[in-house]
């Protein structure tokens, strides 16, 4: 079996452009943290992401993605996701095999990597409130802002059916 290369961020927008999803790409410095992209938030309007990489004891993994300052009680999040136990947070390695991406650009765009249906998508209810939501494509130096529904058309575009719970605190 031949290992495919992970999708890039032309890769992305192309897709979204097959789907006929609209969307806008900022371009800024790379930013590896909520507290670093802050600056960016009067250039860039909606709601801005924060994404959680977790794996149950079963090596379940899902991604959660919130609005940038929600918290999320990892010691009882997965009584809310389905998983097998308590989470921890996934190893980058499976970050990169299952997301095609580094820590720093988590992303709930990194579906479209995850041809294997190995991670699920679990997208907080308050952020989905939102009509813009604002994430990383593919890589922390951008921010694709993207309609709320059309994230969800995205995500089963790419076979997944994204969860929208209430994972917040």
């Amino acid at each position: 079996m031949t290992e495919t290369t992970a999708k890039n961020r032309t890769d992305l927008l192309n897709f979204l452009d097959g789907l006929g999803i609209a969307h806008k790409t900022k371009d800024h410095e790379p930013v590896f943290t909520v507290a670093e992209s802050v600056a960016l938030r009067d250039e860039i309007p909606g709601a801005h992401t924060k994404n959680l990489f977790v794996k149950d004891k079963k090596d379940n993994f899902f991604l959660l993605t919130v609005e940038e300052n929600a918290a999320v009680d990892l010691k009882t999040v997965h009584t809310l996701i389905g998983a097998a136990s308590k989470v921890s947070f996934g190893k980058p390695e499976k970050l990169m095999e299952y997301l095609g991406v580094i820590p720093g650009a988590v992303t709930a765009f990194g579906a479209i990597n995850d041809t294997g249906a190995n991670v699920t998508f679990v997208l907080d209810e308050e952020l989905m409130a939102s009509d813009i939501i604002n994430c990383h494509p593919l890589s922390n130096d951008a921010t694709t802002s993207i309609g709320r529904d059309d994230l969800i058309r995205f995500m089963e575009a790419t076979g997944h059916t994204p969860l929208v719970l209430k994972v917040t605190a």
